[in-house]
C-alpha cells in the first residue's frame, strides 16, 4: 500500500517553489495529492490548465488524474516515452 503525500495548492498557483516542494515529496512519495484551493481557481478549464503546466515542468515519468478540486499526480518507474 502506497503513502500518500499532500499538497495544498494557493492564490500564488504553480511557481518554482511549488514545483521544487512537488519533487522534494516524490522522493519520499510515489503518489502525492495537490488541493487546489478556492484562492486559486474555481473553473474546471483553469484546472485542467493547471494541471498542464505542472505536468509540462515534471515531465513524461509522471502522471495525473484530476477528481474534483484535487490533482492525484503518480509516478511512474519508467519514463512513458522509453515504453513506447
Amino acid at each position: 500500500m502506497a503513502i500518500i503525500g499532500q499538497v495544498q495548492l494557493g492564490k500564488n498557483g504553480v511557481t518554482d517553489n511549488f514545483i521544487q516542494t512537488l519533487k522534494g515529496h516524490f522522493q519520499k512519495y510515489s503518489i502525492v495529492k495537490v488541493c487546489v484551493l478556492k484562492s486559486c481557481c474555481r473553473n474546471k478549464e483553469e484546472l485542467k490548465e493547471i494541471v498542464e503546466k505542472i505536468m509540462g515542468h515534471l515531465g513524461m515519468r509522471y502522471k495525473a488524474k484530476s477528481i474534483g478540486y484535487t490533482i492525484s499526480i503518480r509516478r511512474l518507474r519508467k519514463d512513458r516515452e522509453q515504453a513506447l
